[in-house]
């Protein structure tokens, strides 16, 4: 095994210690009928209560936990996987770092064809971009630019997500409701970046945004994981005013880490502001 593959694995191993110690902490004894017990130094189960209740040994559990090189199967993962009370996106996030093949691996491709971006001019006016699991934004249409005017209150460093919300100082004020949103984005990154441990393009992004933002790096310390889906994003537009939207993922099929995010009114008056944004478009600069 090559130094960077023997890095990466390590890697993966200590991302899965604490990765295991997140979940355990949020899980009471009384979740799963157990007594109180005495007093407890830290918040959670006891690493004897998940191996007990998951039907493993206590020195294989600890062992995993602290990220040892020992053999895994699916069927003990399983096990423990339901004493953690974990979702699919968490149960898959949990194979992945211990090197459980559960889905074939994504490949990162990042060239947009001509056919792509053609899908995402036919989708307007309805806003749309096409997103890396990272969340940079690798292309979108007129009706998406439109949108995000003036979302920025300097030159954009970084067409990226998740570092326009937490690094733009204007973008709390435009997104309405970040506090309830920006967490499962976060947790939506956590489980992407399971699969690519010990590259330099993704630690290096990790480590940036945690040194402009405090709040992602907090975000980000909770070990939560989560799936791309429908959500209901709130923004307030300096010509729409506020807006209700509706964004869904699309999946890109010869684009595996890819998506295609789609952001739909939710209701008649983000409709009517839609079309004014549409109205005013000609009246200033192209934004891009």
């Amino acid at each position: 095994m090559t130094i960077e593959a023997t890095r990466t694995r390590n890697e993966r191993r200590t991302e899965l210690a604490a990765f295991l110690r997140a979940r355990r902490s949020r899980i009471t004894p009384a979740d799963v009928g157990l007594p109180p017990g005495l007093r407890r130094r830290t918040p959670g189960l006891r690493r004897e209560e998940v191996a007990q209740l998951a039907g493993v040994g206590i020195t294989w559990y600890t062992w995993l936990e602290q990220g040892r090189p020992i053999h895994v199967s699916v069927q003990v993962l399983d096990a423990v996987a339901g004493t953690l009370r974990l979702d699919g996106a968490e149960r898959e996030h949990l194979y992945r770092l211990a090197d459980i093949p559960t889905a074939p691996a994504e490949l990162a491709m990042e060239s947009v064809s001509p056919a792509v971006r053609e899908i995402l001019g036919t989708l307007e006016p309805l806003a749309a971009s096409l997103q890396n699991a990272r969340f940079d934004v690798l292309a979108a249409n007129s009706a998406h630019e439109h949108l995000f005017w003036r979302w920025h209150a300097m030159p954009c460093e970084r067409r990226n997500v998740l570092w326009c919300s937490f690094v733009e100082p204007d973008a709390r004020e435009r997104f309405v409701n970040f506090d309830e949103e920006m967490p499962r984005v976060v947790a939506t990154l956590r489980a992407s970046f399971a699969q690519h441990l010990g590259e330099p393009a993704w630690t290096d992004f990790i480590r940036r945004l945690s040194a402009r933002s405090a709040e992602f790096a907090q975000m980000w310390a909770r070990h939560d994981v989560a799936r791309p889906g429908a959500r209901t994003k709130v923004f307030k537009h300096p010509v729409g005013g506020l807006l209700r939207l509706q964004s869904t993922s699309l999946a890109v099929a010869d684009m595996p880490e890819c998506r295609i995010v789609v952001y739909t009114p939710a209701d008649d008056a983000t409709r009517d502001g839609l079309q004014l944004i549409r109205s005013r478009a000609t009246e200033r600069p192209d934004p891009r």
